[in-house]
């Protein structure tokens, strides 16, 4: 019996073309100026700010601090923060039209000493880890200034994590997705063809598993699981912290629901309105920019990786691509070593020499620290459900000729992450269409958006593309710059003590800010 999962829109075929033309609104690029909205609309700076809700009928919570540590291989800095676990049942589609509901997976964070009457804060991290991991890392590497105030609660996106598990593929389609094709090319002699076929079947798999639902996973879907939380909670706004691809889902509920927001944090922002390709090339750029940050430490450390940490570890990644390291594929080490590089920690330079240690081991013959750092990144950021939200999220997939370019291009200007990057697009390029999430016509409340120089999940490209948006809707904003390596920005004590603040009473701090690494 095929099994049917959760959530999407009845298909006319279950291997459409991929996105075409953006039917987006054009979207602003916004400088360095002084946070002021383009029109009028916006509220007044003077005007007090509305404070999100206390839940009225809380959802019951489970203590998970030691499962949740324990599953991601998180250090024991997180004393004094507690992590409790629940769920709840919300809608697989609130027009109706799709009958039934799955469950979704939350997680909160909180110290002994966070007020029982603080209103939480909601935290999505969308596609590039599942909420509730991305929450548990923050809290281990440093969260309690944040949390001095008010619980936060992430909400695992559909299919990811906690919520409701998809199983769609079969090992074979997900191990060669894994390896982008690297194996499967020997008898094509293609990676390229080889990842284009596995993306086929796997659209096919995972859409045939899905229906009716399998257009049910995209932003605008995440943003109705946030309402159906605050529904649950029994308040009337809430405040809202997205990360990386998050800030997809936060603008989603910021048209959706616009009355309903109280605080809006876009923290690490990825690109808005922007093809699949120009949004993988920033995150390559954020991936390299972080590799720089990490070999400057190592250089400072004496690490294991000698004189020239990158160009040790960009020779590391041409022994992978000429099938070395085998079964270990040369997209298995970049996750590794970008995976590793999403953490600042409370131990920068330990963290160091560990990743640099893995990495040299590699070199030398011994694989089994790269490959446990491999497969913890396939656990955290490659399931089956992020491969249905990203090739849901993503606009005008290109094909395969254009990637052949773009592999070619991107391996010699980003030659540890690029190529890899570009051969990524093909797994969704047979994803079928789907209309684009709606972007803010109107923003109530003023907006704290941070970013990091150095970003490996989504890079910083997109900033400008971000307080667009929020300019186009009418409100007033605030950016604040982490100088340092890591995602989110959030990881950065200064960040906190701004966002701080402004869950406080809305008061942003001066545009153009800058927080040191």
């Amino acid at each position: 019996m095929r099994r049917v999962a959760l959530m999407a829109v009845v298909l006319a075929t279950c291997c459409a073309c991929g996105a075409g033309p953006s039917l987006r609104p054009a979207v602003a690029v916004e400088g360095r100026t002084d946070g002021s909205p383009a029109q009028s609309e916006g509220p007044s700076p003077d005007a007090p700010p509305v404070d999100p809700g206390v839940p009225t009928d809380d959802i019951p919570w489970r203590d998970c601090t030691g499962t949740s540590l324990a599953d991601q291989a998180l250090a024991a800095s997180s004393a004094g923060v507690i992590l409790e676990c629940a769920e709840f049942s919300a809608p697989i589609d609130v027009t109706g039209a799709i009958d039934g509901n799955f469950t979704a997976g939350l997680t909160r964070a909180r110290t002994s000493s966070t007020p029982a009457n603080a209103y939480p804060i909601v935290f999505t991290s969308g596609t590039d880890r599942s909420s509730g991991n991305s929450l548990a890392m923050l809290a281990t590497s440093g969260l309690t200034t944040v949390l001095a105030d008010h619980p936060v609660v992430a909400l695992d996106r559909r299919g990811i994590d906690r919520s409701t598990a998809i199983d769609c593929m079969t090992p074979e389609i997900r191990r060669g997705l894994h390896d982008l094709g690297q194996f499967d090319a020997d008898s094509t002699g293609d990676a390229a063809d080889a990842v284009a076929a596995l993306g086929h079947d796997a659209t096919i798999a995972c859409t045939d598993y899905l229906d009716p639902q399998e257009l049910k996973f995209g932003a605008d879907s995440a943003a109705e699981d946030i309402d159906a939380l605050r529904t649950r909670w029994g308040v009337e706004t809430i405040a809202l912290w997205s990360a990386g691809s998050g800030s997809d889902i936060a603008l989603s509920y910021a048209a959706a629901h616009p009355e309903n927001l109280a605080r809006l944090i876009l923290d690490s922002p990825a690109p808005v309105a922007t093809d699949a390709a120009t949004e993988a090339e920033s995150r390559v750029q954020g991936e390299e920019a972080a590799l720089t940050a990490f070999a400057q430490r190592c250089v400072a450390l004496g690490c294991s990786l000698g004189p020239d940490p990158k160009k040790a570890v960009t020779d590391l990644m041409e022994r992978a691509r000429a099938d070395e390291f085998q079964p270990l594929s040369a997209a298995a080490v970049s996750n590794a070593i970008s995976a590793s590089l999403w953490t600042a920690g409370t131990n920068r330079e330990q963290e160091t020499r560990s990743l640099s240690d893995a990495l040299s081991a590699l070199g030398t013959g011994n694989a089994s620290p790269i490959r446990e750092r491999a497969a913890r990144a396939e656990n955290e950021v490659d399931g089956d459900g992020q491969f249905i939200g990203r090739c849901t999220d993503g606009m005008q997939w290109p094909g395969i000729g254009r990637v052949r370019e773009l592999a070619d291009t991107w391996g010699t200007n980003y030659p540890v992450f690029g190529r890899e990057a570009a051969l990524g697009l093909l797994a969704c390029a047979s994803w079928p269409s789907t209309a684009n999430s709606p972007l803010p016509n109107q923003l109530k409340p003023a907006v704290l958006v941070l970013s990091g120089q150095g970003d490996p999940a989504v890079g910083n490209s997109g900033l400008s593309t971000v307080t667009g948006v929020v300019t186009n809707a009418g409100s007033r904003f605030a950016t604040l710059d982490w100088q340092g390596a890591g995602h989110p920005a959030a990881q950065s004590t200064c960040a906190q003590q701004a966002m701080r603040a402004y869950l406080t009473d809305a008061s942003l701090p001066s545009n153009g800010s800058v927080c040191p690494a």
